[in-house]
Protein backbone atom coordinates (compact mmCIF):
# COMPACT_ATOMS: atom_id res chain seq x y z
CA UNK A 1 0.00 0.00 0.00
CA UNK A 2 1.27 3.46 -0.88
CA UNK A 3 -0.25 5.52 1.91
CA UNK A 4 2.26 8.35 1.58
CA UNK A 5 1.16 8.89 -2.00
CA UNK A 6 -2.25 9.87 -0.64
CA UNK A 7 -0.64 11.99 2.08
CA UNK A 8 2.09 13.95 0.37
CA UNK A 9 1.83 13.05 -3.29
CA UNK A 10 5.26 11.35 -3.19
CA UNK A 11 5.85 7.78 -4.30
CA UNK A 12 7.63 6.20 -1.34
CA UNK A 13 5.43 3.78 0.63
CA UNK A 14 4.45 4.22 4.25
CA UNK A 15 3.26 1.43 6.50
CA UNK A 16 2.12 2.65 9.87
CA UNK A 17 1.23 0.58 12.87
CA UNK A 18 -2.49 0.80 12.18
CA UNK A 19 -1.80 -0.98 8.88
CA UNK A 20 0.94 -3.29 10.10
CA UNK A 21 4.21 -2.16 11.67
CA UNK A 22 6.92 -0.94 9.31
CA UNK A 23 9.48 -3.60 8.47
CA UNK A 24 12.88 -2.42 9.69
CA UNK A 25 15.19 -5.29 8.78
CA UNK A 26 16.19 -3.88 5.41
CA UNK A 27 19.02 -5.72 3.69
CA UNK A 28 20.87 -2.47 3.03
CA UNK A 29 20.79 1.24 3.81
CA UNK A 30 19.60 1.94 0.28
CA UNK A 31 16.77 -0.60 0.54
CA UNK A 32 15.74 0.80 3.93
CA UNK A 33 15.66 4.33 2.51
CA UNK A 34 13.25 3.16 -0.17
CA UNK A 35 10.94 1.69 2.46
CA UNK A 36 11.09 4.76 4.67
CA UNK A 37 8.65 7.66 4.15
CA UNK A 38 10.48 10.41 6.10
CA UNK A 39 14.10 10.82 7.07
CA UNK A 40 14.27 14.13 8.96
CA UNK A 41 12.12 16.34 11.17
CA UNK A 42 11.01 18.55 8.30
CA UNK A 43 9.68 15.58 6.31
CA UNK A 44 7.97 14.13 9.37
CA UNK A 45 6.30 17.50 10.06
CA UNK A 46 5.02 17.53 6.48
CA UNK A 47 3.47 14.09 7.00
CA UNK A 48 1.86 15.18 10.28
CA UNK A 49 0.38 18.30 8.71
CA UNK A 50 -0.95 16.24 5.81
CA UNK A 51 -2.60 13.75 8.16
CA UNK A 52 -4.26 16.61 10.05
CA UNK A 53 -5.52 18.13 6.81
CA UNK A 54 -7.01 14.78 5.81
CA UNK A 55 -8.50 14.21 9.28
CA UNK A 56 -6.55 10.98 9.68
CA UNK A 57 -5.74 11.79 13.28
CA UNK A 58 -5.66 8.14 14.33
CA UNK A 59 -2.29 7.80 12.55
CA UNK A 60 -0.49 10.59 14.42
CA UNK A 61 0.77 8.37 17.24
CA UNK A 62 2.14 5.90 14.67
CA UNK A 63 4.11 8.60 12.87
CA UNK A 64 5.51 9.81 16.19
CA UNK A 65 6.57 6.27 17.10
CA UNK A 66 8.29 5.98 13.73
CA UNK A 67 10.19 9.20 14.46
CA UNK A 68 11.46 7.68 17.67
CA UNK A 69 12.49 4.46 15.89
CA UNK A 70 14.35 6.53 13.29
CA UNK A 71 16.10 8.59 15.98
CA UNK A 72 14.64 11.83 14.62
CA UNK A 73 14.36 14.56 17.25
CA UNK A 74 10.92 16.30 17.22
CA UNK A 75 10.81 20.09 17.39
CA UNK A 76 8.22 22.64 18.53
CA UNK A 77 6.39 22.43 15.20
CA UNK A 78 6.16 18.64 15.51
CA UNK A 79 4.42 18.81 18.86
CA UNK A 80 2.15 21.66 17.76
CA UNK A 81 0.91 19.50 14.90
CA UNK A 82 0.50 16.48 17.18
CA UNK A 83 -1.44 18.39 19.85
CA UNK A 84 -3.62 20.12 17.25
CA UNK A 85 -4.40 16.77 15.64
CA UNK A 86 -5.37 15.17 18.95
CA UNK A 87 -7.74 18.09 19.58
CA UNK A 88 -9.43 17.64 16.21
CA UNK A 89 -9.53 13.89 16.76
CA UNK A 90 -10.79 14.22 20.37
CA UNK A 91 -7.96 12.08 21.73
CA UNK A 92 -7.33 13.36 25.25
CA UNK A 93 -4.95 10.58 26.28
CA UNK A 94 -2.68 11.11 23.28
CA UNK A 95 -2.71 14.88 23.80
CA UNK A 96 -1.38 14.61 27.34
CA UNK A 97 1.11 11.97 26.23
CA UNK A 98 2.54 14.34 23.62
CA UNK A 99 2.56 17.24 26.09
CA UNK A 100 4.54 15.09 28.57
CA UNK A 101 6.92 13.97 25.83
CA UNK A 102 7.45 17.60 24.90
CA UNK A 103 8.37 18.57 28.44
CA UNK A 104 10.66 15.56 28.85
CA UNK A 105 12.59 16.77 25.81
CA UNK A 106 12.95 20.25 27.30
CA UNK A 107 10.41 21.83 24.94
CA UNK A 108 7.79 23.70 26.98
CA UNK A 109 4.40 24.10 25.27
CA UNK A 110 3.63 27.68 24.26
CA UNK A 111 0.40 29.49 25.11
CA UNK A 112 -1.31 28.39 21.87
CA UNK A 113 -0.59 24.72 22.57
CA UNK A 114 -1.95 25.14 26.09
CA UNK A 115 -5.08 26.78 24.68
CA UNK A 116 -5.65 23.79 22.43
CA UNK A 117 -5.19 21.40 25.36
CA UNK A 118 -7.81 23.34 27.33
CA UNK A 119 -10.16 23.20 24.35
CA UNK A 120 -9.69 19.44 24.08
CA UNK A 121 -10.52 19.04 27.78
CA UNK A 122 -13.80 20.83 27.17
CA UNK A 123 -14.49 18.77 24.07
CA UNK A 124 -13.99 15.58 26.11
CA UNK A 125 -15.98 16.90 29.11
CA UNK A 126 -13.01 17.13 31.49
CA UNK A 127 -13.14 20.67 32.87
CA UNK A 128 -11.13 19.71 35.96
CA UNK A 129 -8.17 18.91 33.71
CA UNK A 130 -8.66 22.25 31.97
CA UNK A 131 -8.26 24.01 35.32
CA UNK A 132 -5.12 21.96 35.99
CA UNK A 133 -3.65 23.08 32.67
CA UNK A 134 -4.04 26.72 33.70
CA UNK A 135 -2.09 25.94 36.88
CA UNK A 136 0.50 24.14 34.77
CA UNK A 137 0.93 27.29 32.67
CA UNK A 138 1.73 29.30 35.79
CA UNK A 139 4.23 26.65 36.88
CA UNK A 140 6.12 26.94 33.58
CA UNK A 141 5.84 30.75 33.48
CA UNK A 142 3.59 30.74 30.40
CA UNK A 143 1.42 33.85 30.54
CA UNK A 144 -2.24 33.17 29.67
CA UNK A 145 -3.89 35.32 26.99
CA UNK A 146 -7.49 36.50 26.76
CA UNK A 147 -8.01 33.58 24.40
CA UNK A 148 -6.84 31.21 27.16
CA UNK A 149 -9.60 32.33 29.52
CA UNK A 150 -12.17 32.08 26.74
CA UNK A 151 -11.06 28.49 26.06
CA UNK A 152 -11.33 27.78 29.80
CA UNK A 153 -14.74 29.44 29.94
CA UNK A 154 -16.09 27.20 27.19
CA UNK A 155 -14.41 24.10 28.67
CA UNK A 156 -16.24 24.65 31.97
CA UNK A 157 -19.48 25.40 30.10
CA UNK A 158 -19.27 22.03 28.34
CA UNK A 159 -19.62 20.23 31.68
CA UNK A 160 -22.32 22.54 33.05
CA UNK A 161 -20.12 24.04 35.78
CA UNK A 162 -22.16 27.23 35.94
CA UNK A 163 -20.47 28.53 39.11
CA UNK A 164 -17.04 28.24 37.49
CA UNK A 165 -18.30 29.95 34.35
CA UNK A 166 -19.71 32.86 36.35
CA UNK A 167 -16.43 33.10 38.32
CA UNK A 168 -14.37 33.30 35.11
CA UNK A 169 -16.72 35.94 33.71
CA UNK A 170 -16.35 38.00 36.91
CA UNK A 171 -12.56 37.74 36.69
CA UNK A 172 -12.59 38.80 33.05
CA UNK A 173 -14.83 41.82 33.65
CA UNK A 174 -12.83 42.80 36.77
CA UNK A 175 -9.73 42.84 34.58
CA UNK A 176 -11.46 45.23 32.20
CA UNK A 177 -12.10 42.62 29.50
CA UNK A 178 -15.39 42.86 27.65
CA UNK A 179 -17.48 39.77 26.98
CA UNK A 180 -17.69 38.89 23.29
CA UNK A 181 -20.15 36.65 21.45
CA UNK A 182 -18.24 33.49 22.36
CA UNK A 183 -18.45 34.37 26.06
CA UNK A 184 -22.22 34.75 25.86
CA UNK A 185 -22.44 31.52 23.88
CA UNK A 186 -20.50 29.83 26.71
CA UNK A 187 -22.94 31.18 29.30
CA UNK A 188 -25.82 29.70 27.31
CA UNK A 189 -24.02 26.36 26.91
CA UNK A 190 -23.31 26.21 30.65
CA UNK A 191 -27.00 26.71 31.38
CA UNK A 192 -27.97 24.02 28.90
CA UNK A 193 -25.50 21.52 30.43
CA UNK A 194 -26.28 22.32 34.07
CA UNK A 195 -27.77 19.37 35.96
CA UNK A 196 -30.49 19.68 37.03
CA UNK A 197 -31.61 22.22 34.46
CA UNK A 198 -32.19 25.62 36.14
CA UNK A 199 -35.86 26.61 36.46
CA UNK A 200 -35.12 29.98 34.88
CA UNK A 201 -33.41 28.44 31.83
CA UNK A 202 -35.67 30.13 29.28
CA UNK A 203 -35.53 33.54 30.95
CA UNK A 204 -31.75 33.42 31.27
CA UNK A 205 -31.23 32.33 27.65
CA UNK A 206 -33.26 35.26 26.37
CA UNK A 207 -31.47 37.60 28.78
CA UNK A 208 -28.03 36.50 27.55
CA UNK A 209 -29.04 36.88 23.91
CA UNK A 210 -30.32 40.41 24.61
CA UNK A 211 -27.20 41.39 26.55
CA UNK A 212 -24.93 40.06 23.81
CA UNK A 213 -26.28 42.75 21.47
CA UNK A 214 -24.59 45.38 23.64
CA UNK A 215 -21.17 43.84 23.04
CA UNK A 216 -18.66 46.17 21.46
CA UNK A 217 -14.98 45.51 21.06
CA UNK A 218 -12.02 47.03 19.32
CA UNK A 219 -11.21 43.57 17.99
CA UNK A 220 -14.01 41.90 16.07
CA UNK A 221 -12.20 38.59 16.19
CA UNK A 222 -10.04 36.94 18.83
CA UNK A 223 -8.13 34.93 16.25
CA UNK A 224 -4.36 35.16 16.25
CA UNK A 225 -1.92 34.72 13.40
CA UNK A 226 -0.86 31.46 15.06
CA UNK A 227 -4.43 30.12 14.94
CA UNK A 228 -4.70 30.99 11.27
CA UNK A 229 -1.42 29.24 10.52
CA UNK A 230 -2.58 26.18 12.47
CA UNK A 231 -5.80 26.17 10.43
CA UNK A 232 -8.18 26.30 13.38
CA UNK A 233 -11.36 28.36 13.40
CA UNK A 234 -12.77 30.23 16.39
CA UNK A 235 -15.75 27.88 16.39
CA UNK A 236 -13.38 24.91 16.77
CA UNK A 237 -11.22 26.62 19.37
CA UNK A 238 -14.22 27.45 21.58
CA UNK A 239 -16.15 24.20 20.96
CA UNK A 240 -19.14 25.93 19.40
CA UNK A 241 -22.02 23.71 18.18
CA UNK A 242 -21.32 25.20 14.74
CA UNK A 243 -17.69 23.97 14.66
CA UNK A 244 -18.26 21.27 12.03
CA UNK A 245 -19.96 23.77 9.72
CA UNK A 246 -17.52 26.67 10.16
CA UNK A 247 -15.74 25.94 6.89
CA UNK A 248 -18.91 25.35 4.90
CA UNK A 249 -19.72 28.10 2.46
CA UNK A 250 -23.11 29.73 2.94
CA UNK A 251 -23.90 27.70 6.05
CA UNK A 252 -23.31 30.21 8.84
CA UNK A 253 -23.81 33.90 9.47
CA UNK A 254 -21.09 34.47 12.06
CA UNK A 255 -22.90 37.53 13.42
CA UNK A 256 -25.50 35.10 14.82
CA UNK A 257 -23.13 33.06 17.02
CA UNK A 258 -25.12 33.66 20.21
CA UNK A 259 -28.38 32.74 18.46
CA UNK A 260 -26.67 29.56 17.22
CA UNK A 261 -25.80 28.50 20.76
CA UNK A 262 -29.23 29.42 22.12
CA UNK A 263 -31.27 27.67 19.42
CA UNK A 264 -29.03 24.60 19.54
CA UNK A 265 -29.68 24.39 23.29
CA UNK A 266 -33.44 24.71 22.74
CA UNK A 267 -33.40 21.90 20.18
CA UNK A 268 -31.42 19.67 22.56
CA UNK A 269 -33.95 20.32 25.32
CA UNK A 270 -37.03 20.20 23.01
CA UNK A 271 -38.06 23.65 24.27
CA UNK A 272 -40.31 24.91 21.47
CA UNK A 273 -41.58 27.90 23.45
CA UNK A 274 -38.14 29.47 24.00
CA UNK A 275 -37.08 28.53 20.47
CA UNK A 276 -40.00 30.42 18.95
CA UNK A 277 -39.34 33.40 21.22
CA UNK A 278 -35.74 33.52 20.01
CA UNK A 279 -36.82 33.35 16.38
CA UNK A 280 -39.16 36.26 17.07
CA UNK A 281 -36.24 38.24 18.50
CA UNK A 282 -34.17 37.40 15.43
CA UNK A 283 -36.90 38.67 13.13
CA UNK A 284 -37.28 41.83 15.22
CA UNK A 285 -33.52 42.41 14.81
CA UNK A 286 -34.02 42.31 11.05
CA UNK A 287 -31.87 39.19 10.68
CA UNK A 288 -32.56 36.27 8.35
CA UNK A 289 -32.04 32.76 9.79
CA UNK A 290 -29.04 30.98 8.27
CA UNK A 291 -29.04 27.29 7.41
CA UNK A 292 -27.80 26.23 10.85
CA UNK A 293 -30.69 28.06 12.53
CA UNK A 294 -33.20 26.50 10.13
CA UNK A 295 -31.80 23.08 11.04
CA UNK A 296 -32.17 23.78 14.78
CA UNK A 297 -35.73 24.98 14.29
CA UNK A 298 -36.57 21.82 12.39
CA UNK A 299 -34.76 19.63 14.93
CA UNK A 300 -36.59 21.23 17.84
CA UNK A 301 -40.00 20.50 16.28
CA UNK A 302 -39.04 16.94 15.33
CA UNK A 303 -37.54 16.16 18.74
CA UNK A 304 -40.77 17.41 20.29
CA UNK A 305 -42.81 15.01 18.15
CA UNK A 306 -44.26 17.72 15.88
CA UNK A 307 -43.48 16.14 12.51
CA UNK A 308 -45.84 18.43 10.60
CA UNK A 309 -44.11 21.66 11.64
CA UNK A 310 -40.71 20.04 11.18
CA UNK A 311 -41.65 19.07 7.64
CA UNK A 312 -43.09 22.53 6.98
CA UNK A 313 -39.81 24.12 8.09
CA UNK A 314 -37.98 21.91 5.61
CA UNK A 315 -40.41 22.64 2.76
CA UNK A 316 -40.36 26.40 3.41
CA UNK A 317 -36.59 26.46 3.22
CA UNK A 318 -36.49 24.41 0.03
CA UNK A 319 -39.03 26.73 -1.61
CA UNK A 320 -37.04 29.81 -0.59
CA UNK A 321 -34.43 29.14 -3.24
CA UNK A 322 -31.60 29.14 -0.72
CA UNK A 323 -28.72 26.71 -0.98
CA UNK A 324 -29.78 23.22 0.21
CA UNK A 325 -27.46 20.82 2.03
CA UNK A 326 -27.43 17.09 2.63
CA UNK A 327 -27.58 17.72 6.42
CA UNK A 328 -31.01 19.26 5.98
CA UNK A 329 -32.29 16.02 4.44
CA UNK A 330 -30.63 13.74 6.96
CA UNK A 331 -31.93 15.80 9.88
CA UNK A 332 -35.48 15.47 8.59
CA UNK A 333 -35.04 11.74 8.00
CA UNK A 334 -33.60 11.12 11.46
CA UNK A 335 -36.21 13.28 13.19
CA UNK A 336 -39.10 11.71 11.27
CA UNK A 337 -37.96 8.23 12.39
CA UNK A 338 -38.31 9.07 16.10
CA UNK A 339 -40.80 6.58 17.51
CA UNK A 340 -40.90 4.71 14.17
CA UNK A 341 -44.48 5.74 13.45
CA UNK A 342 -45.93 4.75 10.03
CA UNK A 343 -46.27 8.43 9.07
CA UNK A 344 -42.76 9.28 10.17
CA UNK A 345 -41.20 6.30 8.38
CA UNK A 346 -43.07 7.22 5.19
CA UNK A 347 -41.74 10.80 5.38
CA UNK A 348 -38.23 9.45 5.99
CA UNK A 349 -38.47 7.18 2.94
CA UNK A 350 -39.79 9.94 0.67
CA UNK A 351 -37.11 12.35 1.89
CA UNK A 352 -34.32 9.87 1.14
CA UNK A 353 -35.67 9.28 -2.36
CA UNK A 354 -35.92 13.05 -2.92
CA UNK A 355 -32.40 13.54 -1.58
CA UNK A 356 -30.97 10.91 -3.93
CA UNK A 357 -32.80 12.34 -6.93
CA UNK A 358 -31.07 15.67 -6.29
CA UNK A 359 -27.66 13.99 -6.25
CA UNK A 360 -27.02 14.33 -2.52
CA UNK A 361 -25.26 11.33 -1.00
CA UNK A 362 -24.75 9.97 2.50
CA UNK A 363 -21.30 10.10 4.06
CA UNK A 364 -20.20 6.98 5.99
CA UNK A 365 -21.11 8.65 9.30
CA UNK A 366 -24.46 9.97 8.09
CA UNK A 367 -25.38 6.62 6.59
CA UNK A 368 -24.34 4.72 9.72
CA UNK A 369 -26.32 7.04 12.00
CA UNK A 370 -29.46 6.76 9.86
CA UNK A 371 -29.13 2.98 9.48
CA UNK A 372 -28.79 2.60 13.25
CA UNK A 373 -31.94 4.68 13.78
CA UNK A 374 -33.92 2.89 11.05
CA UNK A 375 -32.86 -0.55 12.33
CA UNK A 376 -34.75 0.13 15.55
CA UNK A 377 -38.07 -0.23 13.70
CA UNK A 378 -39.43 -3.47 15.17
CA UNK A 379 -42.91 -3.48 13.68
CA UNK A 380 -42.63 -1.91 10.23
CA UNK A 381 -41.58 -3.43 6.93
CA UNK A 382 -37.94 -2.36 7.28
CA UNK A 383 -38.22 -0.45 4.02
CA UNK A 384 -36.26 2.57 5.23
CA UNK A 385 -33.44 0.49 6.74
CA UNK A 386 -33.18 -1.55 3.55
CA UNK A 387 -33.09 1.57 1.41
CA UNK A 388 -30.32 3.17 3.50
CA UNK A 389 -28.32 -0.05 3.32
CA UNK A 390 -28.76 -0.17 -0.46
CA UNK A 391 -27.66 3.47 -0.83
CA UNK A 392 -24.45 2.71 1.04
CA UNK A 393 -23.85 -0.53 -0.84
CA UNK A 394 -24.21 1.29 -4.15
CA UNK A 395 -21.29 3.52 -3.17
CA UNK A 396 -19.23 0.68 -1.63
CA UNK A 397 -19.51 2.18 1.86
CA UNK A 398 -19.41 -0.18 4.82
CA UNK A 399 -21.43 1.20 7.75
CA UNK A 400 -19.98 1.35 11.24
CA UNK A 401 -20.28 -1.79 13.34
CA UNK A 402 -23.12 -0.68 15.69
CA UNK A 403 -25.30 0.13 12.66
CA UNK A 404 -24.49 -3.16 10.91
CA UNK A 405 -25.13 -5.10 14.12
CA UNK A 406 -28.52 -3.46 14.69
CA UNK A 407 -29.52 -3.97 11.04
CA UNK A 408 -28.37 -7.60 11.08
CA UNK A 409 -30.31 -8.39 14.25
CA UNK A 410 -33.37 -6.62 12.86
CA UNK A 411 -33.28 -8.77 9.72
CA UNK A 412 -32.83 -11.95 11.77
CA UNK A 413 -36.02 -11.15 13.71
CA UNK A 414 -38.01 -11.08 10.50
CA UNK A 415 -39.20 -14.06 8.48
CA UNK A 416 -36.49 -13.99 5.84
CA UNK A 417 -35.16 -17.16 4.18
CA UNK A 418 -31.63 -18.07 5.18
CA UNK A 419 -30.46 -17.91 1.56
CA UNK A 420 -31.87 -14.41 0.96
CA UNK A 421 -29.17 -12.41 -0.94
CA UNK A 422 -29.55 -9.34 1.30
CA UNK A 423 -29.29 -11.37 4.50
CA UNK A 424 -26.22 -13.21 3.17
CA UNK A 425 -24.40 -9.94 2.39
CA UNK A 426 -25.33 -8.38 5.73
CA UNK A 427 -24.30 -11.52 7.62
CA UNK A 428 -20.93 -11.62 5.86
CA UNK A 429 -20.35 -7.92 6.58
CA UNK A 430 -21.35 -8.36 10.21
CA UNK A 431 -19.06 -11.37 10.68
CA UNK A 432 -16.12 -9.54 9.06
CA UNK A 433 -16.56 -6.46 11.26
CA UNK A 434 -17.03 -8.62 14.34
CA UNK A 435 -13.81 -10.50 13.64
CA UNK A 436 -11.89 -7.23 13.32
CA UNK A 437 -13.07 -6.14 16.76
CA UNK A 438 -11.32 -9.08 18.41
CA UNK A 439 -12.34 -11.75 20.95
CA UNK A 440 -13.13 -9.19 23.67
CA UNK A 441 -16.31 -8.21 21.87
CA UNK A 442 -19.52 -10.12 22.55
CA UNK A 443 -20.52 -12.52 19.81
CA UNK A 444 -23.99 -12.77 18.37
Amino acid sequence: MRLLQSITGQCRPVLLRALGRRYLAAASTEEYAKRNYASNVSEYNTVLNSLNAQRRHFLLRDVYDDMMLDGVQPDQDTFKSLILGTMKGSSLQDAFYFADQMKNMGLAPDVNSYNILITLCGKCKHSDKAIQILEDMKKFDVKPKVQTYMCLLNACAATGHLDRVYAIVRDMTAAGLGLNKFCYAALITALRNKTPLPDDFGTKIIEFVERSKEWTSVEESSMTAENVMMDITEEELYNMPTAEYARRRGFLNRQLTVYHAALHACADLRNVEVMEALLGMLEKDGKTPDLFIVMQKMRCYLQSGDIDRGLKTFDDYMKSGNLPAVELYTMLVEGAMIGHTPKGMQIAQETLVNMTSRNFYLSPKMGSDLLLAAAGDETGGYTVANYIWDLMQARNIIPQFPAVEAYYKGLKKREIPGDDPRLLVVTRTYDDLLARRGPRRPSR
